[in-house]
């Protein structure tokens, strides 16, 4: 008799605390990156394209969407409709957010907020207004930055960990006892811009497995980030031997019981 497994919602957004069922990434992937998330049994949710945004964004999951607990996902009402049923299909809880994407920075920002733990950062002058409004009724303590690309900078590591190439960001954090590797921008490609975000080119698939969508062999600070990784006894996973692309953030929305 095969015995189905059980899945469950993720307690801490991005965060998962088992192996990882469900991801969400940009509709755009390669066929190799494709494969090498199917190859560790994930299942795949793919981003539509959002006409309003610029090219290089226009798919990317961590703009188009903000999942505010485990199971209540806030989606831009630009996508809406063909976002959320796939989401609800899976139990989750989709909200309208009331801020609707627009191509230019900031009014693109709405939903790139990083999470860490217990902790919401943006800059909240630009955050969607029924977003805000459900991370404080969830007590979501939220860091003001000036940075509104913020999902994107940040590489999320553990509750109390992260890894970001922005200076701002990494100053601010550091006021709430959140550990921080600062790293040198750069060394990850976006299409259509001089270069993407390491928190946009990563995701966890397992509890302490972080995946990367290239290899970091030529960044700078790589032998720094595995050392921080393993600090906090998480593994790095490069899902090809390209150099990283930043594609919105590999978000894992759904993990085995």
């Amino acid at each position: 008799m095969v015995m189905k497994m059980k899945k469950q919602y993720l307690e801490t957004p991005f965060l998962p605390k088992k192996d990882v069922n469900t991801i969400i990434v940009d509709g755009r992937i390669s066929n190799t990156l494709e494969k090498s998330l199917k190859d560790l049994k994930l299942q795949i949710l793919k981003t539509p394209h959002c006409k309003e945004l610029y090219e290089s964004i226009s798919y990317h999951p961590d703009i188009l969407l903000h999942p505010v607990t485990g199971k209540d996902v806030v989606i831009a009402p630009n996508v809406y409709e063909k976002i959320a049923p796939l989401l609800n299909s899976l139990g989750i809880y989709t909200y309208k957010g009331d801020t609707i994407l627009k191509r230019n920075y900031p009014e693109n920002i709405a939903y790139n907020i990083g999470r860490v733990g217990k902790f919401a950062i943006h800059n909240f002058k630009y955050t969607d207004p029924f977003t805000l409004k459900l991370l404080q009724d969830n007590k979501i303590e939220c860091i003001d930055v000036k940075q509104g690309y913020t999902k994107c900078s940040i590489c999320v590591v553990n509750e109390k960990a992260m890894i970001t190439s922005d200076k701002g960001i990494a100053k601010e954090v550091k006021k709430y006892g959140i550990d921080i590797l600062l790293i040198q921008p750069g060394y990850i490609d976006l299409f259509g811009l001089e270069y993407g975000f390491i928190g946009g080119s990563s995701g966890f698939v397992k509890n302490d497995k972080l995946a990367f969508t290239g290899n970091l062999k030529k960044h700078p600070d790589y032998r720094t980030i595995c050392k921080f990784l393993n600090n906090y006894e998480v593994k790095p996973v490069f899902l090809t031997e390209k150099d990283p692309v930043d594609i919105g953030s590999i978000i894992p929305i759904i993990q085995m019981e």
